[in-house]
């Protein structure tokens, strides 16, 4: 048994299939907490798992052990007493599921005893995730301060999980490329050592990674499922052999590059081949990745800091193209009333009943004097008046 012990809220895909692989392997016991029922149960009465990790080259399977699972729903006090002595804890439940969590996160800190604070890293598809979850964790301790107590990294992940087969109970089929990049500067303030994750790539300043990954992958991947679902393709992959969405795609990465490009200081020859990279990569038909769950939760991909507004925000602010993420987000705007996914329910609700100035403001979050605001005011008004 490992004397190392990590706390992973979230036992889905991403959790057991990235997080849980690269903690098991840096020699973690992983102890997974949820708040799903069945989910919990079938990892607590299943010794192993496997990843298989899908590319051109095959496949490759790993087997993952070394796990516990609990339900914080019904075993609060058990998971309170397990962060209470764990060395890392880490997420992958959503960026609005932080607030959730935080709570008892929150009493596992002030139950600590031991010298070494607790890492915390929010493994999330948002710019500064762990910020955001110790926000969240100081509304909710007594504690007067979380210093000594934890060290809160931000972090970008990047690795697709495709849909997964029937009956593939814990498994879990992923692509074979992957991406974690960690700060490490709030480790160095502390005084303390970085944890030693082999698959970490620590840097000094994050936010070039964060906004790199979430202005091409996030920003290209959406874009694919939401032009290739109004196409009629089933797949990311079908979508892509589509020579118009897959110029259209590169029309939206090449806006975003400049972006990256202005604000950072990436090469332009270092990200066109990061945009190839990345669109050869979501084109992999091995992934066998759907529109719909890829498009799904279009509330928080149309969000103030997301992979649309975000950057399309930034491009208007210094004078910058942005007409092809204006389409992209007129697509986004179309994603409506898809089985099985809440929010896109709620955007048709939102543009049926408000008005295109009150759904403009509400979805985006833009003010009304932004550069931006009036172009997107006019993609709100086109879908509308398409459902008059």
């Amino acid at each position: 048994m490992s004397d190392l012990k990590a706390i992973h809220f979230g036992g889905g895909n991403i959790g057991r299939g990235f997080v849980g692989e690269f903690l098991h392997e840096a020699g973690y016991e992983v102890v997974f907490v949820d708040v799903v029922d069945d989910l919990i149960a079938s990892i607590q009465k299943t010794p192993t798992y496997d990843i298989t990790e899908i590319s051109e080259d095959g496949e490759k399977t790993k087997t993952i052990k070394n796990y516990r699972a609990l339900n914080s729903k019904s075993n609060e006090a058990d998971v309170v007493k397990e962060i209470a002595t764990a060395d890392i804890v880490t997420c992958a439940v959503g960026p609005r599921i932080l607030q959730f969590i935080a709570p008892v996160i929150a009493k596992g800190l002030e139950s600590r005893e031991q010298e070494s604070p607790l890492t915390v890293i929010a493994c999330e598809n948002a710019i500064n995730a762990t910020s955001t979850l110790r926000g969240h964790i100081e509304n909710k301790t007594s504690l007067e301060s979380l210093d000594g107590r934890a060290v809160f990294a931000n972090c970008a992940i990047d690795r697709i999980v495709p849909n997964q087969p029937p009956n593939n109970g814990l498994n879990v089929r992923i692509e074979k490329y992957w991406e974690w990049v960690v700060e490490q500067t709030p480790f160095q303030k502390a005084g303390v050592e970085i944890p030693k994750i082999d698959a970490v790539h620590w840097v000094d300043n994050l936010d070039p990674y964060i906004e790199r990954k979430l202005f091409t992958v996030n920003t290209g991947h959406a874009t694919t499922a939401y032009y290739g679902r109004l196409a009629g393709k089933k797949t990311i992959a079908d979508a892509l052999k589509d020579s118009h969405i897959r110029d259209t795609v590169h029309k939206v990465l090449d806006e975003t590059a400049s972006l990256i490009i202005n604000k950072h200081g990436i090469s332009e020859k270092e990200q066109k081949e990061y945009v190839d990279k990345i669109v050869g990569r979501i084109a992999n038909p091995y992934l066998e990745d759907g529109v719909e769950r890829v498009g799904r939760a279009p509330l928080r991909k149309l969000s103030r800091e997301e992979r649309f507004i975000g950057p399309a925000a930034q491009l208007a602010e210094r004078g910058l193209k942005f007409d092809a993420l204006l389409g992209a987000i007129e697509q986004a705007l179309r994603f409506q009333n898809v089985s099985g996914d809440e929010e896109s329910v709620d955007l048709a609700k939102i543009l049926k009943e408000q008005s295109a100035e009150e759904a403009t403001k509400n979805l985006t979050g833009l003010e009304t004097d932004h550069p931006l605001y009036s172009h997107v005011l006019e993609r709100v008004r086109t879908v509308q008046q398409e459902s008059k």
